[in-house]
């Protein structure tokens, strides 16, 4: 199988789809790996690297994507890739379609089959190629909102642990999945106190008896929800239905009440966001103020990091591309039947049930 690797072109994406190690394996199971030059770049990764693994190096975007049967990307397809789209082109990367309707359309109307890094579901219900991004994500969120609480990037001036004789900060998570447990633990590390919402009493249970207690677990509901998000210092969203939009948990009038020069950081911004007033920004520009309130919502998190996210998504991905290559897709998702529920559109048909339901379609 011809498999592609394009640069990564969202604002700030410095990570790339996988790493010499990863074409090794593919090249060494007599597949053709094409790499764009400079594709690594942004996470440590020379072309030299990639040519020694046995990768093709090529100039363009145009064509790797114009060769490949199978193109690996982190981040979905932007609009100036919707031309590369085809009716014979299989697409695995994060798609988050639910909240992106021009690329769920793009896909239909170009009849290529694609499936969603964050989709994939074992049957005990885990994620296995959200989860590494994720535990980025979550750690790297209470890095990020104690940045923004420094009086002098707009936040209360408050430090993240608080100091002898002066209260840490309060950090309110909602969400107890696999961003929340992470950014639990960073947060207690740091010695902040964490307040943490989830529905699932399983997840608030194993959460307290690793914590030993230094976390308050608390049942959400609108009532809960209000009163801590309204003593937060730095607020933190990842509330997740995999393949759906992000319900609105916090709601404006709530964020209103938020002491002012608190910060929100709203991981679930990809599937739209869970706090009403949450709008996408950027590596470039990551962060605006509404109602004196510090919101953080960049969709790409774990590209400031980036070394650390391709190596730790290329671990997650490299048996499931190895099974497409060998397989073919039909055989891959009958011999990993979460790959199947990766799929979300094929042959000009969502077929992800999430997906299908955000747009009204059966």
């Amino acid at each position: 199988m011809i498999i592609g690797i394009p640069t990564e072109i969202k604002q700030g994406e410095n990570r790339v789809a996988i790493t010499p190690a990863g074409v090794h394996s593919l090249t060494s199971g007599g597949h053709t790996v094409t790499v764009q030059s400079g594709a690594g770049r942004g996470s440590g990764i020379t072309d030299q690297e990639y040519v020694a693994a046995g990768a093709e190096l090529v100039d363009s975007a145009a064509e790797v994507w114009q060769r490949a049967e199978l193109i690996l990307k982190v981040k979905e397809p932007l609009t100036e890739e919707y031309q590369y789209l085809r009716e014979d082109l299989c697409l695995f990367t994060y798609l988050h379609l639910a909240s992106a309707p021009d690329l769920t359309r793009a896909l239909i109307q170009a009849k290529s089959t694609a499936l969603g890094y964050e989709t994939v579901q074992t049957d005990e219900g885990e994620l296995p190629l959200l989860t590494p991004m994720s535990e980025v994500a979550g750690k790297l969120a209470v890095q990020v909102g104690g940045h923004y609480l420094a009086q002098h990037q707009g936040g209360r001036g408050v430090l993240l642990g608080g100091v002898p004789g002066v209260p840490p900060a309060e950090v309110v998570i909602i969400g107890c999945g696999t961003v929340g447990f992470n950014a639990a633990q960073v947060a207690m590390g740091m010695g902040a106190h964490v307040t943490i919402l989830d529905i699932n009493h399983d997840r608030l249970r194993h959460l307290a008896e690793i914590m030993h207690g230094s976390t308050a677990t608390v049942y959400s509901n609108p009532y809960n929800i209000a009163r801590s998000v309204a003593y937060a210092d730095l607020l933190i969203g990842s509330v997740l239905i995999p393949g759906a939009r992000a319900p609105k948990i916090v709601t404006e009038e709530m964020v209103k009440k938020m002491k002012s020069g608190a910060v929100i950081i709203d991981v679930a911004v990809d599937q739209g966001g869970c706090i009403a007033t949450i709008e996408p920004t950027s590596h470039a520009q990551p962060t605006y103020v509404k109602y004196d309130v510090v919101h953080y919502a960049v969709p790409n998190m774990p590209a400031a990091v980036p070394r650390t996210s391709t190596f730790a998504l290329t671990n997650a991905t490299l048996p499931y591309v190895g099974a497409i290559a060998n397989l073919g897709l039909d055989a891959a998702m009958q011999q990993y039947p979460e790959l199947s529920r990766g799929l979300n559109v094929i042959a000009g048909e969502i077929v992800h049930p999430a997906v299908a339901e955000a747009y009204g379609r059966q």
